[in-house]
This record gives structure tokens, C-alpha cells and sequence, in this order.
């Protein structure tokens, strides 16, 4: 009897091939982090001295949604649910659809232009705390705005027979291909209308599930089921994932749709930090942190005028 088949009798494999979580805390933590480095001089030496609380808080709003049942909806929009016409402004959404629907179809825009008032705020009165724990958490939505299968409710191909295609694209392309993507992406700049960006954002991302599914589903019919999937062990268990073949051929042909997102993902949330600082009327963040050296102010400058950062620099440790 074929070992693998034997470990499935005896319950000994996880089967599911990823759980659809958001992205996958790695992916937050970096995307997060790189984000840092997009600033100017003049915040990038609170945010760097504090890099390691924006990094680690980067899931804490996935943690949350164990805790707390308002916090699920905070990470998605069904805009197949919502269609085109959807109201960008709470109030008049909130006379089209009711309440519980809204709750169980997504509120991930209306919730983020909270966090870009409260964000504003902390950094007007200095709160440090406050301003790095909304920062983190600003990252992780804005991060989840750019997955496409975080914009419809066939959110992990339930309803096309593609059951575990979220993590798998969210949590297994990245694990595989991360070290080969491309993730500079220049300055953080001011958005004049950060929140009708955030909807083209979505509208974008919802374009993309239609490849996202459809590729998926083609492969799958190339591949026979010992080729899509393989077994690795994890944490002493063995478990079912989505063979590095497969794997591959989906990243290929989806252009590095994975790689495409998290860019764009980075290089958002650097503009939404940066817009927040500009509209709370350019704060000195510098004097809520221990004195820099000058040499450390000095290679802050040259990340900014260069865009250059050290791999040794983002690595998590």
C-alpha cells in the first residue's frame, strides 16, 4: 500500500492544501515591512526604529477575527454581491443594503477610511502607540484589498468546485516564488483622493478573479491529481499541498499576477502612511523616538533619493 495513501487512512496528513486565511503572515509581515522603506527621511526614522511592531502587527487584525466577530468582515468586499453601482460613502450604502448583509458581504473599504481618520489623528496629537498600531493594521487591509479572491464571494472557489485555490494562491505562490519577485517600488507619494484610488484598487482585483479561477481550473485538467499535488511535512506533520510543478506553471500564467499585487500592495500602503502624515499637517514623528546616530539619518536619506534598500535591511529575523 502507497505510504501516503496509508497516512490518509490513518488521519496523520492534513488534506486541506492551505487554509483561506489572508495572504499568509509572512507575506503581511514583509509587505509591511518593505512598505517602511518607501518613506521620506522624516518618517522613516520613527517607522524604522519601530519596524519591528509594524512587521509583527501586521496580522494582528487576522488574530482578531478569532476574538472578535465584527473583525472578519473588515478583510473583504463581495463586490459580485454589491455589484457596480455600490455607493462609495457608508451613509448611502447603508440605505441600499442592510446591515447584516453588509456585515456578511464585506465592509474592507468603508473600515479602512476609518483608519485613515484615526490614523491622521494619532499622529496630529503624537499618540506613538496608536499611530503604529493603526499603521500595522492599515497595512493589513490595504495588503487584503489587492487579493482578488477578497473582492468575491467564491472567495475560496467553494462555489467552483476550487475549494483551498485562496491559500493556495495567497499562502503557497509566495512561499515558493517570493525570493525571485521584484519589490521595489520607489517613493510613497500624496494622494489627493486616496479613498476613490482604494475603490480602483478593488474594481481591479475583482477584475482579476476571472483569471484567477479560470487558470486554475485549466491546469487542473492538464494535470492529473499525483501532479497538482505533493506532500511536505510541516510541524512534524505531513501534510497535502500544491506540488512546486503546478505550482509554477500557475505563476507563469498568470503573468506573476502574485508578484504584480504584492507591489502595488507595498507601494499603496507606503502612499496611505505618507498621506495620513501630509493631511495631519507633517508631524515631527522623529521626536517620538530615541535619538538616531547621523550616520543611520544618512543611509535613511539614501534609501529615499536612491530607492536602494539591502536585502540584509527587510529580512525578518
Amino acid at each position: 500500500m502507497n505510504w501516503l495513501f496509508f497516512l490518509l487512512i490513518l488521519g496523520f496528513t492534513n488534506t486541506e492544501p492551505y487554509p483561506s486565511t489572508t495572504w499568509g503572515f509572512h507575506s503581511h509581515k514583509m509587505i509591511n515591512r518593505l512598505a517602511v522603506f518607501t518613506l521620506p527621511p522624516t518618517m522613516v526614522s520613527f517607522y524604522k526604529y519601530h519596524i519591528y511592531e509594524i512587521t509583527q502587527g501586521a496580522v494582528r487584525a487576522d488574530q482578531r477575527r478569532y476574538a472578535n466577530k465584527e473583525e472578519a468582515p473588515r478583510h473583504y468586499i463581495d463586490l459580485d454581491y454589491y455589484g457596480p453601482g455600490v455607493p462609495e460613502q457608508w451613509v448611502e450604502a447603508q440605505e441600499l443594503f442592510p446591515i447584516d448583509s453588509m456585515q456578511a458581504h464585506g465592509i474592507l473599504p468603508w473600515h479602512l477610511r476609518l483608519i485613515k481618520f484615526k490614523l491622521t489623528k494619532a499622529m496630529v496629537s503624537q499618540d506613538a502607540a496608536a499611530v503604529l498600531s493603526l499603521s500595522a493594521d492599515a497595512g493589513h487591509y490595504i495588503a487584503d484589498a489587492h487579493v482578488p479572491l477578497h473582492t468575491t464571494s467564491n472567495y475560496n472557489g467553494q462555489k467552483s468546485g476550487q475549494q483551498g485555490i485562496h491559500g493556495f494562491w495567497e499562502t503557497r505562490i509566495p512561499e515558493l516564488f517570493w525570493d525571485s519577485f521584484d519589490l521595489w517600488v520607489g517613493k510613497a507619494r500624496y494622494r489627493n483622493n486616496y479613498y476613490c484610488d482604494l475603490w480602483d484598487v478593488l474594481w481591479s482585483s475583482y477584475n482579476g478573479v476571472d483569471s484567477v479561477l479560470k487558470i486554475e481550473k485549466r491546469l487542473s485538467i492538464a494535470f492529473p491529481p499525483d501532479s497538482k499535488f505533493g506532500y511536505e511535512q510541516r510541524n512534524k506533520q505531513v501534510v497535502r499541498v500544491y506540488s512546486r510543478r503546478f505550482s509554477r506553471a500557475y505563476h507563469r500564467q498568470l503573468n506573476r499576477q502574485v508578484e504584480h499585487k504584492v507591489r502595488e500592495a507595498i507601494k499603496f500602503i507606503g502612499d496611505f502612511w505618507y498621506t495620513c502624515w501630509i493631511d495631519a499637517g507633517q508631524p515631527n514623528l522623529h521626536q517620538l523616538t530615541k535619538p538616531l546616530q547621523a550616520i543611520e539619518l544618512d543611509k535613511m536619506d539614501e534609501y529615499w533619493q536612491y530607492g536602494h534598500v539591502s536585502r540584509d535591511s527587510i529580512t525578518l529575523k
